[in-house]
């Protein structure tokens, strides 16, 4: 086995949790008899300079990331390994009842958070959705409806293979995922794969999306997300068509909405901005919400979250828009909203980019506050991982102080569990979500 053996005093991040050994941190790499050279896709051994075993890791000499370690023993890779990693990851979801994944949908493997770097998983629960809308006329439409009516719900699976040593895998990962879902959980109908996230190409790959086993609904599927109905297209959508990672905050979300319409007896208005397809908006208004204006620069995306509302049996005003030049029309006509929902796209995804993008979300955030009632409530999120959590909440603070508004966190929250973050690699807590009342 080669032997990656770092610089002086680069192993302290590696102690501490980090799985990833950058090119610029490796003193020599060594085999049986001298230095060699590593092969994109291979197992390597970490070790300090002090001989300190750090642990074993796919590796690539073509990537800024030269080795993600996966284990801190001497394990190799191979369909068993892949088995016990899955079997792993999703007992950790269903843990004190966190999911129900005979009922819900989840992400089965969050990559190096999970141990398997590179490798993402998710699966999606329900039914297709022609059939199930042919089968039902009655809305809102609810998972025992559709239990009822087209019998157990079917799964498939959306893969994300993001590195080399994962790619040249894939044959493995799957059968290991076929044999690891065939009792209790069921064999998904359709494998999709969604790899077309840019870090493939970092690691010398070419981008792929398509389906890659059995067969997916042309006309999409419909999932229920805490009880309600989403209709998902996997493969057509941005990234798997549905986001998985806010399930939690959108029902939190909507728990504040209906709050608000105890206080509120002209009724609870909420914009929802960056919607996608709706997930916030829908639930809020599902919550008792009166009003419900979905924003999103996609007409495509509004126009599933219309048919989304339709399924939840609940009005949406959609708006097609760039989110910036809403938020200032609407400052110019004086409108006002009692809870406002930011979830925009990540607005930085390197460093280099991080003082831009906090220009972005201090302006929309500031805009949001203007347009706040007195009492009202803004939920602002960022997916951006190069954003830290302080440093979003100092932005906030400071966009509140530029709009002259005082507020009082209610809650702050992060991605959904099954998308887990594990302490010393600081890539896997991405999202941030925030609950502010506006009180002045």
């Amino acid at each position: 086995m080669k032997r990656i053996i770092l610089k002086s005093g680069e192993e302290r991040r590696i102690l501490a949790g980090h799985p990833w050994v950058y090119d610029n941190e490796v003193a020599r790499i060594l085999g049986p008899v001298g230095p060699v050279d590593l092969a994109p896709g291979e197992l390597a051994d970490v070790e300090s300079q002090g001989k300190t075993y750090l642990g074993r890791a796919l590796v690539n000499p073509h990537s800024k990331i030269i080795a993600r370690i996966y284990s801190p023993s001497k394990e190799g890779v191979d369909k068993g390994f892949f088995k016990r990693r899955i079997r792993e990851a999703m007992a950790r979801r269903t843990v004190q009842g966190t999911y129900n994944l005979t009922q819900e949908s989840a992400r089965l493997v969050f990559g190096e958070a999970d141990f398997l770097p590179g490798l993402i998983i998710d699966r999606f629960v329900g039914w297709p959705r022609e059939a199930l809308e042919a089968a039902l006329s009655e809305r809102p439409i609810t998972f025992d409806m559709a239990e009822s009516a087209l019998g157990p719900p079917q799964s498939w699976l959306a893969v994300q293979v993001l590195t080399y040593g994962m790619d040249i895998r894939r044959e493995e990962i799957l059968i290991a995922l076929e044999e690891v879902l065939a009792a209790p959980w069921g064999l998904p109908t359709g494998i999709i794969e969604k790899s077309g996230a840019k870090v493939r190409e970092l690691e010398g790959l070419p981008l792929k999306e398509g389906l890659i086993q059995g067969s997916f609904p042309a006309g999409g599927i419909i999932i229920f997300e805490n009880g309600f109905p989403f209709a998902v297209h996997l493969e057509d959508g941005q990234k798997t068509g549905h986001f998985l990672d806010q399930q939690k905050n959108r029902l939190l979300t909507a728990c504040y909405a209906q709050g608000l319409t105890s206080s509120s007896p002209q009724g609870v208005r909420v914009l929802d901005a960056c919607a996608y397809t709706g997930g916030f908006g829908i639930h809020a208004a599902r919550f008792g919400a009166s009003s419900v204006i979905a924003v999103d620069s996609s007409g495509e995306a509004l126009e599933m979250a219309m048919q989304n509302a339709q399924l939840n049996g609940v009005e949406l005003t959609t708006v097609q828009s760039d989110i910036f030049d809403l938020l200032r029309s609407y400052q110019r006509a004086k409108e006002r909203f009692d809870l406002i929902i930011l979830d925009p796209p990540a607005f930085a995804k390197t460093r280099s980019a991080l003082e831009g993008a906090l220009r972005g979300y201090k302006e929309i955030n500031l805009r949001a506050l203007k347009l706040l009632t007195p009492g009202g409530i803004l939920v602002s999120c960022s997916c951006s991982q190069v954003l830290d959590e302080s440093r979003f909440k100092l932005m906030i603070a400071e966009a509140a102080l530029d709009a002259e508004r005082r507020l009082v966190m209610l809650d702050f929250r992060y991605q959904a569990p099954d998308h887990p973050i594990l302490l010393g690699y600081d890539e896997s807590l991405y999202l941030k979500c925030g609950y502010y009342r506006a009180v002045i």
